[in-house]
């Protein structure tokens, strides 16, 4: 858990990056921090780079769909430094209708197969990622399953998908 001195130097060493006021989420497990699609790479290399805070690990990116009604999609970063044994959560809010932002491959390697599935499941778009392409479903799959409104195609190369 990120104690609160901590907590301050985050926050002062992102809105260095980002220029402006953080909106910060303290109930949150870890902390999450809300960021512009615009600041995510400048704020993952910050946040990596910082002898401070060194967050060397990507555990976990998340995609979330609001639904239609929201219009919004979300991705969801987990960070942890190893060394200094602190987390964070970095959460970018994206307009449904182009969910699109920059990969953080460069920062983290493990986002490699995590912005696939996050494409893959909900159509998130990851700009400059070296390989995205799906990683869960056929290449041909209609649609992301994950979406809350998808419709599952009736038929895949000509065999009935069932539905439940």
């Amino acid at each position: 858990m990120t104690n609160s001195l901590n907590l301050d130097r985050i926050k002062e060493i992102i809105s260095a990056v980002v220029g402006e006021e953080l909106s910060v989420d303290v109930n949150a497990t870890p902390v999450c921090i809300t960021i512009s699609a615009a600041k995510l790479l400048p704020v993952c290399e910050a946040v990596y780079k910082h002898p401070d805070l060194y967050f060397d690990t990507l555990s976990c990116l998340t995609g979330l769909d609001n639904g239609k009604e929201a219009g919004t999609m979300e991705v969801v970063y987990n960070l942890y430094s190893i060394p200094f044994n602190h987390h964070l959560m970095l959460k970018v809010v994206l307009p449904r209708e182009k969910a699109e932002l920059d990969s953080v491959v460069s920062v983290w390697r493990t986002a490699n197969w995590q912005e696939r599935e996050a494409f893959d499941m909900y159509g998130i778009i990851f700009n400059n990622h070296p390989d995205l392409r799906r990683i869960l479903m056929p290449a041909d799959w209609e649609g992301y399953p994950l979406r809350k409104d998808y419709v599952q195609q009736e038929e895949y190369r000509g065999i009935t998908v069932k539905s439940n």
